[in-house]
């Protein structure tokens, strides 16, 4: 089952210059995941800070893999020392799918 993850994440707009490594060091490795499909970032043109993520994986298999990668801790050490560990969760929903497919609703505190 193919799942789609989108979602937002924001980062303090006086840090965002900053972290824009991590978000692109992130997508790199990310893209060359093993089951990713598609993996982006959008800045929100009206909210600065808040980030719009976009990732479609062939399966639950290939995403939990996702969770363990070295960059994906990275990205949480690079999370915390940026936005601090106090910093928005995120928030992951699934939009509505094709007839005959399927979608999981997900949320990763900490993520």
């Amino acid at each position: 089952m193919t799942l789609i993850v989108a979602g937002t994440v924001r980062v303090p707009p006086e840090h965002l210059d900053g972290f824009r490594p991590h978000m692109v060091a992130m997508m790199t490795a990310t893209r060359a995941e093993d089951g990713c499909g598609a993996y982006s970032y959008a800045e929100d043109v009206t909210q600065p800070g808040l980030i719009h993520v976009f990732e479609v994986w062939r399966d639950q298999a290939a995403l939990d893999a996702h969770f363990k990668t070295d960059h994906m801790a990275n990205w949480r050490t690079a999370w915390n020392a940026t936005c601090g560990s106090s910093a928005q969760a995120w928030t992951h929903r699934s939009p509505s799918l094709a007839a005959g497919s399927s979608a999981k609703v997900m949320s990763s505190p900490g993520r």
